[in-house]
């Protein structure tokens, strides 16, 4: 079988390929101009097992195109494509345009699985993009050797109220908490862009003689119907770079839903900047 593999920005394809390529998998990768880095190129120079091929996020029928003639019938999205792209100037072709005048609302979840139909419909079927990293999907309890106290337990819980109900909505994944109070909510930014918000948020309050506590908490979750074909919580080495930067200390994520990329470096990273991090059950 040959997989289909539409990569996105970050290090998520980089990890799927590997996956796919140590089961003996041949990877049509479609690389997205956009987003993808470049160095999947290299990748691929180095692995006769692996082609790509270069297109526009607007280039649908060019997609079904590719995968055809690479004999794909069985693909995954990995990497993230920016939120703010589905309204850039990206010019659709006529397939994809159609189905954009579809779309009752033009979020992640519609957006996706209006692709994922048609890609059904030609006979390509889009399947989980856990399918080859299940080990990277972080298991439930503390995951580092701090557990979070009881200050940081208590904006968790509150802050997993709040971002399961912006998550119904698909507006995000992540708010930011300082003393049970949500400080920045995730929209199209990005858990990063939005961590970063909230850290310069809190130096405007703190010179401001502000009563909120400086230490920050962050909480990430998957959709309560998440689809893990596509948009799968992802926690990567930047985003613990970022949290030190924002002075963030605590980072909550939901256990099985959610993929932790360099893990060993991550924790460590997080040990040495005093950050605990909690995989809480699904429904906690």
């Amino acid at each position: 079988m040959k997989l289909g593999l539409i990569a996105g920005n970050g290090r998520f394809p980089f990890l799927l390929l590997d996956a796919a390529r140590a089961q003996g998998l041949a990877v049509a990768v479609a690389a997205i101009r956009e987003e993808t880095d470049p160095e999947i190129d290299e990748r691929a120079a180095k692995d006769a097992g692996v082609t790509v091929h270069w297109l526009s996020l607007g280039e649908l029928s060019r997609l079904i195109e590719t995968f055809h003639k690479e004999g794909v019938t069985k693909a995954v999205m990995a990497g993230q494509v920016k939120h703010k792209q589905i309204f850039s100037s990206i010019r659709p072709d006529w397939r994809l345009a159609k189905l954009l005048l579809n779309l009752r609302t033009r979020n992640t979840d519609m957006l996706l699985g209006a692709v994922a139909k048609v890609l059904g419909d030609e006979g390509i079927e889009l399947i989980s993009s856990t399918s080859f990293l299940e080990p990277l999907l972080a298991e439930e309890g503390v995951l580092t050797e701090r557990a979070p106290d009881e200050e940081e337990r208590r904006n968790i819980e509150y802050g997993l109220g709040v971002a399961r109900a912006v998550a119904g909505f698909d507006i995000g994944q992540t708010v930011v908490v300082a003393a049970q109070a949500c400080v920045a909510v995730e929209a199209m930014e990005g858990t990063d862009a939005t961590i970063e918000r909230a850290g310069l948020l809190m130096e405007s309050l703190e010179a401001e003689a502000s009563t909120l506590e400086r230490r920050l908490t962050v909480v990430k979750v998957a959709k309560p119907n998440q689809d893990m074909r596509f948009d799968v919580p992802v926690i990567g080495m930047r985003t613990v770079e970022t949290m030190v930067r924002a002075n963030a200390s605590c980072l909550s994520v939901e256990a099985g839903r959610t993929l932790l990329f360099d893990r060993e470096a991550l924790l460590k990273r997080a040990a040495e900047a005093g950050i605990a991090i909690v995989a809480v059950p699904r429904g906690y």
